[in-house]
């Protein structure tokens, strides 16, 4: 009675599964305390703009986004960029969290999602099984997402200001 390459495998790849975890919190954590900073010079400046307040707005819409949105990015993640096995999917997500941590350490802010997914678009390319369906639609919401959230803290900013003077 001996232990198999199957479940070693899958014992390193649930740890691998929490390094990305670790990695995504370590990367994220100064991106939120950056947006509580500038809350908390704007309250000095004498705006409306309170530290707590924004902790709880942070907090609440990524729990929602969260709830709404997590399963499906999972589903997309997990079968629609690439068959992959158990080998495979250990280390995209190894070389996830390498590359997260990795840049953390140098205070670089990086998406730890777009590194997963370049992970996942490396190996289908590499495995010639890339649903390159999918991955031209998640490179379009990248593309989109950026100027779309500009544009709308714009008018938000705008509609708050006419409101607040």
């Amino acid at each position: 009675m001996g232990v198999s390459a199957k479940t070693i495998l899958d014992v390193a790849h649930f740890f691998s599964a929490g390094l990305v975890c670790f990695a995504r919190g370590l990367n994220d954590t100064p991106k939120i305390a950056a947006i509580l900073l500038a809350g908390s010079s704007f309250t000095a400046m004498g705006n409306s703009i309170v530290v707590t307040s924004s902790t709880a707005v942070v907090a609440i819409v990524m729990m929602f986004g969260g709830l709404i949105f997590a399963k499906r990015i999972a589903e997309t993640m997990s079968y629609q960029i690439t068959e992959m096995n158990d080998g495979q999917g250990f280390s995209a997500n190894f070389v996830t969290s390498l590359i997260v941590i990795g840049a953390s350490q140098f205070g670089m802010p990086v998406s730890t999602t777009h590194v997963s997914c370049g992970s996942l678009f490396g190996i289908g390319t590499i495995t010639k099984q890339a649903h390159w369906r999918s991955i031209l639609k998640i490179l379009m919401a990248w593309v989109v997402t950026l100027p779309l959230a500009g544009g709308l803290g714009c008018v938000i900013f705008l509609i708050l200001r006419k409101i607040l003077s």
